[in-house]
């Protein structure tokens, strides 16, 4: 498994600037995904669909604000620092930039 951490990344959308935390873990052989971004409440978020190819973690999340609407993601990992993107409908492409392992 890739990318087992915790994570920050930066984000700058025009709805939201600042920096997100992201934790993958083992959650009994598959992968596990929690995303905290400090002074907004996240609505649950389920992420499915993972291919792991390379260093690199592709999947697709759902959540509960926006019903029957898919989120690609995209992260790519190197040694301690991973840089990804996401597709969020009615905001288009969310670059996640400068991210770095916080924590194992």
């Amino acid at each position: 498994m890739i990318g087992i951490g915790t994570w920050m990344c930066h984000v700058d959308t025009m709805l939201f600037r600042g920096d997100a935390k992201i934790k993958i873990f083992d959650n009994g052989g598959k992968y596990g995904f929690e995303l905290d971004v400090k002074d907004l409440d996240i609505p649950d978020i389920d992420v499915k669909d993972i291919v792991e190819e390379g260093n690199t973690l592709s999947a697709t999340a759902t959540t509960s604000m926006l019903p029957g609407k898919e989120i690609p993601i995209s992260l790519t990992f190197d040694g301690d620092t991973v840089e990804g993107s996401l597709k969020v409908p009615f905001v288009g492409k969310v670059k996640l930039k400068n991210g770095r392992k916080i924590a194992d």
